[in-house]
This record gives structure tokens, sequence and C-alpha cells, in this order.
């Protein structure tokens, strides 16, 4: 350990004092590696401030000493982007020791949150004073809020609610220079100049560290109707969709598509899993209302699949009668990422496009991936359809090598991604860029995009230590 290190050490260990500060390597272990284990790195430390004041004065004095901070929440992103590298130079800074409930005013419909709260805790603070927060997501009991919002995060139910931007009313921000930007305001309305929340959100940790926030509450849903839906192709889920959406309106708050192969997947290698229906299809959707009261949700969606069936748009549906199916339909939906880590390496697009142009996507990049070469892909196509957000994953053998895997994600990217652009599209949805996406991004941002974003960086940090080799 160089002489340099040991100052920092022992300059860091009297800010955040010995609960706060891991230098021992078995102890670091679980912070350098992503949870998918395609990502390892080296620190010097891992950083554990218990509060905003003591972030601001760890991230002070690695603006002095031009320390590289890695901001890391749940660690549990899918891009890499709280992973660092292998230098040894950087430190982690985990935000999970600030995890303090703030407030929570069920008359203003806000709650304000450290940015260390496990998500699953926030959800439980709403739902204690009769409120609800939406956001929800297969990792939503550990991972945290600010992880959320620094990867702008959308999960099961944007389509009725908004991803992490729509649902966060302020911030406070620990700029590079450690400073603290206080924009925890509970304001609908707020048009006093720039926008500095959006700029943060979203933002991966590249422009400063988000310390609290202010989320958007809602009122509880006591009626909810779920239904598993089969049909024969994309284009007929899509469909099925504007007419749900037609009939039910906002109660309509999940419409999650899954693809023969990714239901096979998981009924396969999730314990305690069974198919829904008595035939598999080529298409299965997840669909559920919700409101406040129970206005004859049930009889709704009955109604709206009941004619579906009726005029051949659909194959066939089952109908939750309780809680506990509703509850075994969702673990199928919620248990592919863990069924694709324990089957095979796997490539991710995590795409957004148009709804009227998921299914010629789909199509399209079926037949280039048959026709690239590559043997032993197998597409697993699931996600948000009611948004437009496609998991579009090829998964290859779970004994490729590095190289194989390598050449494998570079062909597929660039095939995925040239017709994600080609229909208007983007590349990175609710999962981040970090830096899995970061050099794909160059490649298909306007030059002046990447010029205008790569200006503000330089603004906020001009240093240039805030999760470098990240996001740009």
């Amino acid at each position: 350990m160089s002489h340099d290190t040991e100052q920092l050490l022992t300059q860091l260990r009297a800010i955040v004092g010995d609960a706060g500060l891991v230098t021992d390597l078995d102890a670091q272990a679980p912070y350098l590696k992503d949870w998918l284990g395609k990502w390892q790195g080296r620190v010097a430390a891992v950083v554990r401030p218990a509060n905003t004041a003591e972030t601001a004065e760890v991230v002070r004095l690695c603006h002095v000493t031009h320390t590289p901070i890695v901001t890391q929440g749940g660690n549990t992103g899918m891009s890499g982007g709280a992973t660092p590298d292998d230098s040894g130079a950087q430190v982690i800074l985990s935000t999970t020791r600030m995890n303090r409930i703030r407030e929570v005013d069920p008359i203003n419909n806000t709650m304000t949150v450290d940015a260390g709260v496990i998500l699953a805790n926030a959800q439980q603070a709403a739902q204690e004073v009769g409120r609800y927060f939406p956001l929800s997501l297969g990792a939503e009991g550990s991972c945290t809020v600010g992880g959320n919002l620094a990867t702008n995060a959308g999960g099961i139910a944007v389509l009725r609610f908004g991803n992490m931007r729509e649902l966060a009313l302020g911030l406070e921000v620990v700029l590079p220079d450690g400073r603290i930007w206080n924009g925890l305001r509970a304001l609908r309305k707020d048009n006093t100049g720039y926008d500095l929340r959006d700029l943060f959100i979203g933002s991966e940790g590249t422009l400063g560290i988000i310390t609290g926030a202010v989320l958007k509450l809602f009122a509880q849903s006591h009626a909810r109707a779920t239904a598993w839906v089969g049909a024969d192709s994309l284009e007929q889920l899509v469909e099925l969709l504007a007419r749900t959406r037609a009939r039910c309106g906002e109660r309509l708050v999940a419409f999650e598509m899954m693809s023969a192969a990714s239901l096979a997947l998981v009924l396969a290698q999730v314990d305690q899993t069974r198919a829904p229906l008595a035939q598999p299809t080529v298409f299965n959707a997840l669909v559920e209302l919700a409101d406040t009261e129970d206005s004859g949700l049930q009889r709704m969606l009955e109604d709206v699949l009941g004619q579906a069936l009726e005029d051949g748009l659909i194959a066939d549906a089952m109908f939750c009668a309780s809680q506990a199916q509703s509850a075994a339909l969702w673990k199928l939906r919620e248990g592919i990422s863990q069924a694709q880590v324990r089957a095979g390496k796997v490539i991710k697009h995590d795409i957004a496009l148009p709804i009227s142009s998921l299914a010629p996507f789909t199509h399209a990049a079926e037949e280039a991936i048959a026709g690239s070469g590559l043997g032993g892909c197998e597409i697993i196509n699931f996600g948000h359809l009611g948004d437009g957000n496609l998991h579009f994953n090829v998964m290859i053998a779970l004994s490729s090598t590095y190289d194989e895997l390598r050449h494998a994600t570079l062909v597929l990217n660039r095939l995925v991604h040239d017709l994600v652009a080609r229909l208007n599209g983007s590349i990175s949805a609710e999962h981040g860029v970090g830096q899995l996406r970061r050099d794909e991004l160059k490649h298909y941002k306007q030059p002046l995009e990447m010029e205008l974003m790569m200006r503000i960086k330089q603004a906020f940090d001009p240093n240039l230590i805030m999760n470098p080799g990240k996001l740009v």
C-alpha cells in the first residue's frame, strides 16, 4: 500500500469511523462484483457514510485528492454501472447506511427518504399510512431508491404510474466538489428555471451522488383483477393492449409479455412454478387491473378478454380467483432474470420502441439472428409491452468461452441495435448504460447529443472523478 493510499484511508476513517470504512479484502468482495458476475474490480476502500454530511466530506476529500468515486446502492444493476475498474485507485461509496425514512406526508401524498432506503421498505412505509408507492421490480427487496433514481428505473407499473423520473418530486445531491444541493421540494409545480432534478435522475452517478429524495405517493389499490393470456402472435397482443386500454383506462396497471421460450425457461429453472394454460402459446401476457375500490374490475377484465376470445384475437385466458393465484403468475414473470443466470450466458438488450414497432422489430431481429451464423442461440424475449420496453435477450451455451461470448455480443449488439435505431427506438430503456452499453451509446447517439452530454459532465465534474468509464 502506497503512502498516498494510507493517508487517504486515514482521512476517510476520520470522517466515517471504523463502521463506515471497509478495507478487508474478504469484506470488500460483495461490493466488487456485479450480481450477474460480468464485471469485477478492485478499490482502495469501500466507504459507507451514515448521512449526507459525511457523504459530502468524503466527496470533498476525493475531489481534493482526485480520487475516483463509484457510487453503489444495492448492487443489483445489470449494466455494470456500480462496479469499479481493476486499477485499485477508485473508492466505492456505498449508500446502504443511509436508510432513514425521513418523513411521510399522506396529506401531500409524498415521502422523503434517504437514498439508501431499500425499495421494499419505501413501499412498506407508504402502506403503513394508507398510501402506495408504485415502483415495483424483481430486485425490490435489495435495490435502493438512490440506485432506482440513478438509472431512472421503470418496473412493472410504468404503464400506469411512469418511471422514477415521474415518481420523484425533489432530490438532495452531493456535488462532485462536496457541496450539497438541497432540492427536496415536495411541489407538483416549480417553474423557476432549469430542472436540475432531471439532470441527476438517470445520470448513473456521473454528475453527483443522490443522498435523498421526495417521492410521490398514491391512494392504495384495494381491488385487483389479474389474468394470463395466450396468443399466437405479438401483433395480437399489441391489439389486445389497445383494446384493454380503451375499455379500462387508467385501471390498467400492467401488461407484461413473455415469449414461449421465456416461460419455458422459468418453468425449467424456478422451483414451484407451473404453466398457467393447458397448451403452450407462442406469446403470453400477464394483464392486471387495479382501482381504489372494487368497481367491477373482474367483470371488466372478463368482458375484454372474453370478447378477444370470441374474435379469435387470443388463444386462451386464465383468470385469477385469489391472491395466491395472482402471486403465482407474477412469480413466472419475475423469475426470468434468475432463470437466465442459472441456464446460460446471456447477451442482454434493454430496448424501447414505439408499441406499433414491437412486432416488426421482433420478426426482423429473429430473422437477422437466424442468419447471423451464430449457432446455439435462444431468444428470450419478454418485457413491459404497455410502455414499449423489451428485454430482447439472447442465451448462448453455458460452456461458451470468453472469446465466444465476446464475439457473439459484438455481432448481436450490432444486429439488434441497428434495427432499434432504424425504428427510432432506444438501446437503453430502464437498466442504464453503465459500462455495458457505453460504447454502443456513442455509436447511436447523435454527435451533438454526445457533445452536449460531455459539456454537462465537464461543467459538473471537471476533475472527472464521478463514476469514470460509465455512461459517457
